[in-house]
């Protein structure tokens, strides 16, 4: 193929013509990589147009790119990799464009960087996205962590298709019909693509998710299920909307997802899974030429050629020749034409021209119905399509009418909610505030108000008086005016009988003029009466002047007195005044204060949160430095024993308990944090030493008791690790469960149980009778020996005599001394038992306190037996030798056996001892008494053994050559045969004292604590 035509056909497929891209260039670009095997001719005709200058262009280029991705020569992906950056770049150049091309561009381009990069990382996937479902699982490699990142990917890549899907319908009026229109079906077309991705990635996603399930627990996927039904959403409403559209349903059948999205925790739901189907018609025309109508090749070809009637008519009338050539004159034998021929021949021309009208009608008729038909095609489905989505308006307005509705509704409950909330906070905090400034300037203004009471007495007072006074002025006002009122109604009176006298005299002057003296003198009397009362009137007028000077001087003093009580209000309002400022400094002072409070207070949380965090952390790092321990190969040589690892084990349960406790007080209250960072702390010691005890121990036990034991230590620091993971969120605090991590310590004890020594498996009650047993048997030995030794001595002397005698009563004399400071020494050891018992019980009896001190007492009992037995056989041995059947060399040994065992009774009576203790000393100096008499007894042996090999010795005197050759081959034979069965003997001294060592420290608890921490 040429390559100018590769390029041609690439610049005809990406043009600014805003037209869907034709099918026939893109094909061309889609075998023009085939034939090159990559896409360089692509990108060299690519690099030279504007993309970043014109959107359509762009968008048009994202089209044919994507087209190449999916059909193209596999190359075409790795060599645009090499432009990724510059697509990088203008993908952010046209997201700055918030409408129209721009932002689909840059959704776009995303788009097509995510799907190369989804290819370069999974090179077994195709271009196109078509593969089986083996295909499917080797591109995970049977790897659960490869499947888990391949949905991943898978998420993001159909994330990035939706978000271009949206876009595009976001960015189209759909009230419209749009996709009939060229501008429409610009923006639809690469939806095609999409659809087809998108179909195989949910395919995919399904399958592997369900795969996914079947490896993972559910909470793991709780992720990928929720970013599944999410897209799956999307997808389904976007699957739906394009299936509607006239657009795709010539081009494109687009499958339909199911109501429900697949149940992942449901294995056998897979098998209910149908993968959506994609079919493209092979016979649909490109989106660019559905609506260009050709007017030359408007034929109609559905419109079969009808025959012609009047011609078979003809035919059938006339003869096949006539009609087939009606000028044939040779037919008439040479014979003129005639009217009826020329008829004919005008008749055969008429029809001619009737049969080409009527083809000519004919094919007009076809192609205006063909015309029309397709017309009524397309009128149909923009009816059909306007219907649909006029029924789809109408029910989104009425469903945004009701929401509308209910918005209003609530908009306005809650606006006067928030008023009447508004108002009574408002009040509240006035309120609140009001209150708060009373009570705190309450104290304050009590002793004013007291003081203001005194005043206001005071004032109160001094008017009283002044109203008392000026009551007092008024009452003689008032008395006053009714003496004058009385006064003139008495002269009034007066003048009225004067007058009426007068007139009873003048009507007995008439009559009696003898009177007129009398008369005369009766008026003179009245006149001096008159003049009394004027005068009278006149002192109580100067008396009311004064009487209304004094009240004006008390109303005066009442106005001052008036003022001041104005003054003391106009201060006492003042003062409430500054009362109230201070109040208001008051309470912001109290505000700064509780503010401030609550910061150290949040503080102090955030530190005790902090200091349990550090503690726990601390314990972890212990329980983990632990499990580190048992795992490092140095460790195998450390050893411990079970009874060790039983009380590591109970100190751990208990502190167990301690924990449990604190945490529940921490939860009650948080402020008790430090008894809960303690127990944390020393829980965190504890399991740490149990672990690492639990370890040691198995290392002498056999394989299968040490394996069982390894797996409880090791289940036990599991379980430690995650109830302090638990602890260290405070959300998870008070749901921490300390109860299989005690399960798991009590699994570990109850293996140490069973791996102790069965024989000092005793009861409480035994114990103590045991000790006290093997007390009494070893007096009652010591005081048998004593006694056979005294029985020896005598038999002795009446038998032997000379040297043999002085040797067996030194011998038995330096026996019967160490009997007697062995006998010392049980006494002094039983006298220090009576006080370490009697100051150690407490409240308890003496067999629970053995009981409770069980390994002590253990060493005891013993150390008693092997005193007692150590007696019994130098006895025997001492009988041995005196009779001259024994060796000296055994009552040598069992000397040094009594010795070691009397001071194994000495070490284990002052292990609990008293430092200071009478009897304590008295048991030290038994016991140097006891190592005296031992000497004296191996001296005095060795001392009888010299005397008795010196009388023993050999004479050669009468032996011959031959015989002292012969004695001394003999005597080189028992020296080698002695030295040989001394050096095995040795030998099984040494083994022996081994195994006994081992044996009493597994019995006894020898060096316990020291193997421990081992």
């Amino acid at each position: 193929m040429d390559l100018s035509k590769i390029a041609v056909s690439i610049n005809k497929a990406i043009n600014t013509q805003e037209v869907a891209v034709k099918e026939k260039h893109a094909r061309t670009c889609i075998l023009g990589t085939h034939h090159e095997k990559g896409a360089h001719t692509f990108w060299a005709a690519v690099n030279r147009l504007p993309l970043s200058s014109n959107a359509v262009l762009c968008w048009k280029f994202c089209h044919v790119f994507h087209k190449l991705l999916r059909d193209g020569h596999p190359n075409v992906i790795k060599d645009s990799m090499r432009n990724k950056a510059d697509l990088t770049d203008m993908s952010r150049m046209w997201g700055h464009l918030s409408e129209g091309y721009g932002k689909l561009c840059s959704i776009y381009l995303k788009l097509l960087i995510t799907k190369m990069e989804f290819h370069i990382k999974n090179p077994r996937f195709p271009g196109n996205l078509q593969m089986s479902n083996r295909q499917l699982d080797e591109a995970g490699e049977n790897d659960v962590n490869n499947f888990f990142q391949l949905t991943v990917e898978m998420f993001d890549y159909l994330e990035c298709e939706l978000n271009l899907f949206l876009g595009v319908f976001s960015s189209l009026d759909m009230s419209r019909s749009v996709s009939v229109t060229a501008a429409g079906q610009c923006r639809l077309a690469p939806l095609i693509q999409v659809i087809l991705d998108c179909s195989h990635l949910y395919d995919y996603t399904v399958k592997l998710l369900f795969k996914l399930h079947s490896c993972l627990p559910a909470d793991t996927l709780q992720g990928h299920r929720d970013r599944f039904q999410e897209q799956f959403k999307k997808l389904k409403s976007l699957f739906y909307r394009s299936s509607n559209l006239q657009y795709f349903k010539r081009l494109i059948q687009i499958p339909q997802l199911p109501e429900n999205p697949p149940n992942f925790l449901r294995a056998s739901a897979l098998s209910e899974h149908i993968s959506p189907v994609v079919v493209i018609p092979a016979e649909s025309s490109s989106p660019e030429s559905e609506h260009v109508v050709e007017t030359d090749d408007l034929v109609d070809t559905d419109v079969p050629v009808l025959p012609v009637p009047v011609e078979t008519k003809f035919d059938d009338l006339f003869g096949t020749t006539a009609a087939v050539d009606p000028f044939n004159f040779n037919s008439q034998n040479g014979m003129r034409k005639d009217d009826k021929d020329r008829l004919i021949e005008q008749l055969t021309r008429e029809i001619q021209a009737l049969k080409d009208e009527l083809e000519s009608f004919r094919l007009e008729s076809g192609r205006l119905c063909q015309a029309l038909r397709g017309r009524v095609s397309e009128l149909e489905a923009e009816l059909a399509e306007q219907s649909h989505l006029r029924l789809q308006a109408v029910g989104e307005s009425e469903f945004l009418k009701a929401e509308l509705d209910d918005l209003r509704r609530v908009r306005e409950d809650t606006e006067k909610e928030q008023r009447s909330l508004t108002e009574i906070e408002r009040k509240a905090q006035a309120n609140e505030q009001r209150y708060t400034k009373l009570k705190e300037k309450y104290t304050e203004l009590v002793q004013s108000h007291a003081d203001l009471l005194r005043k206001n007495a005071e004032v109160t007072r001094q008017m009283t008086v002044a109203q008392a006074a000026q009551d007092e002025v008024e009452e003689v006002r008032r008395e006053m005016q009714e003496k004058a009122r009385c006064a003139q109604e008495a002269a009034e009176r007066q003048e009225r009988e004067q007058l009426e006298q007068l007139q009873e005299l003048q009507r007995e002057l008439t009559s009696s003029r003898a009177e007129l003296d009398s008369l005369k003198t009766h008026v003179a009397s009245s006149q001096q009466s008159s003049e009394l009362l004027s005068t009278q009137v006149a002192t109580l007028v100067s008396e009311k002047a004064e009487l209304e000077e004094s009240l004006t001087k008390v109303e005066a003093e009442l106005a001052v007195r008036v003022e001041e009580l104005e003054q003391v209000q106009s201060s006492l309002t003042a003062e409430r005044e500054s009362g109230v400022k201070v109040a208001e400094a008051l309470q912001n002072q109290l505000n700064e204060k509780e503010s401030r409070e609550q910061t150290l207070e949040s503080q102090l949380i955030a530190a005790r949160w902090s200091s349990l965090q550090g503690a726990v952390e601390e314990a972890e790092k212990i329980v983990q430095d632990s499990l580190a321990q048992i795992d490092d190969p140095a460790h195998i040589s450390c050893t411990s024993s079970a009874d060790f690892l039983a009380s590591r084990c109970q100190a751990s349960l208990d502190c167990m308990d301690r924990l449990q406790s604190a945490r529940q007080a921490f939860v009650a209250n948080s402020t008790v944090v430090s008894e809960l960072v303690r127990a944390v702390t020393q829980c965190g010691h504890l399991v740490g030493d149990t672990i690492v005890q639990g370890s040691a121990t198995s290392h002498m036990v056999p394989v299968e008791q040490a394996d069982a034991l390894s797996v409880c230590v090791k289940t036990c620091g599991a379980e430690a690790l995650a109830l302090l993971g638990q602890m260290k969120q405070q959300d998870s605090l008070a749901a921490a469960d300390a109860g299989r991590l005690k399960a798991a310590l009590e699994a570990i004890l109850a293996t140490a149980e069973k791996l102790r020594p069965r024989g000092l498996e005793l009861q409480q009650g035994e114990l103590g009778d045991l000790v006290e047993q093997e007390m009494a048997a070893t007096s009652a030995a010591v005081e048998s020996a004593a006694a056979r030794i005294e029985e020896m001595l005598n038999k002795s002397r009446a038998v032997d005599t000379g040297v043999k005698m002085e040797v067996n009563e030194r011998i038995l004399a330096s026996c019967t001394e160490l009997m007697q400071a062995i006998k010392e020494l049980v006494l002094s050891s039983k006298d220090l038992q009576r006080d370490i018992v009697e100051s150690g019980r407490g409240a308890a009896s003496m067999k629970e306190f053995y009981a409770k001190n069980s390994r002590w007492t253990e060493g005891l009992i013993s150390a008693s037996k092997a005193v007692g037995w150590g007696a019994t056989v130098m006895v025997d041995a001492a009988d041995l030798v005196v009779q001259g059947k024994g060796k000296f060399e055994e009552l040598m040994v069992c000397s040094h056996e009594i010795a070691a065992s009397t001071a194994q009774l000495v070490a284990a009576s002052k292990v609990k001892a008293d430092k200071g203790s009478s009897n304590l000393q008295r048991l030290q100096q038994a016991s140097r008494g006891v190592t005296q008499a031992t000497a004296a007894v191996v001296a005095s042996t060795k001392s009888g053994k010299s005397q008795i090999e010196e009388t023993d010795t050999m004479d050669f005197s009468s032996m011959t050559l031959t015989q002292i050759k012969r004695q001394e081959m003999d005597a080189q034979v028992l020296v080698l045969e002695l030295e040989t069965r001394l050096q095995k003997e040795r030998e099984r001294l040494g083994e022996l004292r081994k195994k006994h060592y081992e044996l009493a420290g597994v019995a006894e608890g020898w060096g316990e604590e020291e193997e421990g921490t081992g």
